[in-house]
C-alpha cells in the first residue's frame, strides 16, 4: 500500500470471519481497529499481527449488543481522532429460541447489533470516506438474506434488511470512491454454530456446502474492491440464490417445511 497507510474497523473480530479479515488486511498493510467482547481474545490478535505485520492495531472490548453500543463505538474511535477508511460489519449472532418464544428484550439486543448497528456505523463513517475520495465498507448478511428460510426467528429478516441497505447504499455512493458489499455467506467454518450448540451438525455436512472461512473472506474483499453490490461465496450457494427465485414462499416459509438446521452463516 503506498502513501500513508490505511485504516479499516472490523466488528466481531475474536474469532471466525471477523478475525481473518482482519489478518486479510492487516497483510495489506492497514491498520486496525478491531472490536468484540472478549477482551482476551482481541488482546492475542492485537498483538500478532503487530509482530507479524507491523501495522498499529487498537483492540477496543465492547457488546455492540447494548443499545449504546456502537455509539460507544464511534465515539472510542472518534475520541482518538482517528479515520475509517476500510469498514467490516461482522459483529452478530443467532437467537436459539422461536421468535415469540425468546423474551422482548432478547429480540432488542439482537436487533441493536445486527441492524441498528450495521447502520450506525455507516453513517458515522462513510461520509468521511467520500470526504476523502476512497473508502470500502463491507456488511455482513447471509444466504439467509434471499430465503424465507428462518420461520419463526429474525435472522433471515435482517439479514434481507442489511442486503437491501448495502444495496440501495452502494447506488447512492456512485462515483465518491466509496464502494459498499452485502457478503453473503453460507455455513461457513467458524464459532457461530458452536456458540448455538449446532457445530456437530454443521461439521457432518458435505465438503461443498460447509465453506472455508479464509476463502469466504478473501471473496468479499476481491468484491468489495471490484465495487459488487453482493458477494455469495460458493458455487453451490450461488446456484441457490439463483433457484430462490423460483421456490414458492409456501414451502419455504412454512413451519411443516422448517430445517433442522438453523439458517446459514
Amino acid at each position: 500500500m503506498s502513501g500513508p497507510r490505511r485504516r479499516a474497523l472490523i466488528t466481531g473480530a475474536s474469532s471466525g470471519i471477523g478475525e481473518s479479515y482482519a489478518r486479510l488486511l492487516a497483510a495489506q498493510g492497514f491498520d486496525l481497529v478491531i472490536t468484540a467482547r472478549r477482551a482476551d481474545r482481541l488482546a492475542m490478535l492485537a498483538q500478532t499481527l503487530r509482530t507479524r505485520d507491523g501495522v498499529e492495531v487498537l483492540e477496543l472490548p465492547l457488546d455492540l449488543a447494548r443499545a449504546d453500543g456502537a455509539r460507544s463505538l464511534i465515539d472510542a474511535v472518534e475520541d482518538r481522532g482517528l479515520t475509517i477508511d476500510y469498514l467490516v460489519s461482522n459483529a452478530g449472532y443467532a437467537l436459539e429460541e422461536d421468535f415469540l418464544d425468546a423474551a422482548w428484550s432478547r429480540h432488542e439486543a439482537f436487533l441493536d447489533i445486527l441492524l441498528k448497528g450495521v447502520v450506525e456505523l455507516s453513517h458515522a463513517f462513510v461520509p468521511g470516506m467520500i470526504e476523502r475520495g476512497w473508502g470500502r465498507v463491507v456488511n455482513v448478511a447471509s444466504v439467509a438474506s434471499f430465503l424465507n428460510l428462518t420461520a419463526g426467528s429474525l435472522y433471515g429478516p435482517v439479514k434481507a434488511f442489511v442486503l437491501a441497505f448495502s444495496r440501495s447504499m452502494r447506488a447512492d455512493l456512485h462515483g465518491t470512491g466509496v464502494h459498499m458489499t452485502a457478503l453473503c455467506p453460507g455455513y461457513t467454518r467458524t464459532e457461530f454454530f458452536r456458540n448455538i450448540g449446532v457445530e456437530e451438525k454443521i461439521l457432518k455436512l458435505p465438503r461443498c456446502i460447509l465453506l472455508e472461512v479464509d476463502r469466504v473472506v478473501a471473496d468479499a474483499d476481491r468484491a468489495v474492491v471490484r465495487n459488487r453490490a453482493v458477494c455469495v461465496p460458493g458455487f453451490i450457494y450461488k446456484l441457490l440464490v439463483a433457484s430462490s427465485r423460483i421456490l414458492p414462499l409456501s414451502t419455504t416459509g412454512h413451519r411443516r417445511f422448517r430445517s433442522t438446521l438453523p439458517a446459514p452463516r
